[in-house]
């Protein structure tokens, strides 16, 4: 049994690297094929599954469906967005979803929730895709370092995330495709703590966009693209 969790680990990692390239100028990681090596990568990754359980059951055609459009949005985005990390993620429902990682340090300056506008640039055209892809629900975490207590933290993860948010629905972004827009404080460090380098990637927000009721239905009727 260890041997096949070790194997099965190892084959992970070489989809990882294998599907791994880059598209404009953000970094674009994909998780490869179906939706179970999905949810294993995610898992491997630390992802948390983003968006609602829904009510009805999801075909494999129909999450095959949704895995290729969310493929498209993927490289649109890596496409779009400079100083963000774009990665395949999955859902709560198992399905195939698009994670953009934005640093805190280039959106904020220190303790600060105020953007600057080279990150208004940035966002301004990140916008372009979230309305390009109006059937994608979107969540927005915020995210800090370790520094402080969460008295402050959290605070501020909540105030760059709707920073965020604001920035975007400035944009023209629809505001039914806003869900979740939270700041979760220094609880879900990416990094170490413990080394500048770590703190900087801990302080960051993450947007994530995942498919919507509508979009779920239209797979289910074979007709989304």
């Amino acid at each position: 049994m260890k041997k096949i969790k070790i194997m099965t680990l190892t084959m992970c990692f070489l989809a990882i690297i294998g599907c791994q390239t880059k598209q404009g100028t953000g970094a674009l990681i994909g998780t490869g094929g179906g939706a179970a090596l999905g949810a294993i990568i995610g898992k491997i990754a630390g992802n948390t599954a983003v968006g609602a359980a829904i009510g009805g059951a999801v075909g494999a055609g129909a999450g095959a469906l949704i895995g290729r459009h969310m493929d498209k949005v993927a490289e649109e985005a890596a496409a779009q967005v400079e100083n963000a990390k774009v990665e395949e993620v999955t859902d709560a429902n198992g399905l195939k979803a698009v994670k953009v990682t934005f640093d805190s340090g280039i959106l904020f300056a220190t303790n600060k929730s105020d953007l600057n506008s080279t990150s208004k640039n940035e966002l301004a055209k990140f916008s372009t895709v979230l309305k390009n892809n109006a059937d994608c629900h979107i969540d927005i975490y915020g995210h800090t370092d370790s520094t402080g207590n969460d008295g402050i933290n959290i605070p501020l993860s909540n105030s760059r995330a709707k920073s965020v948010a604001d920035y975007l629905k400035s944009c023209g972004v629809s505001n039914s495709q806003f869900q979740n827009i939270t700041g979760k404080g220094s609880s879900e460090p990416v990094a170490d703590n413990g080394t500048a380098e770590g703190r900087q990637q801990n302080r960051r927000v993450e947007i994530y966009m995942y498919a919507s009721q509508a979009m779920i239905d239209a797979a289910n009727a074979g007709t989304l693209k």
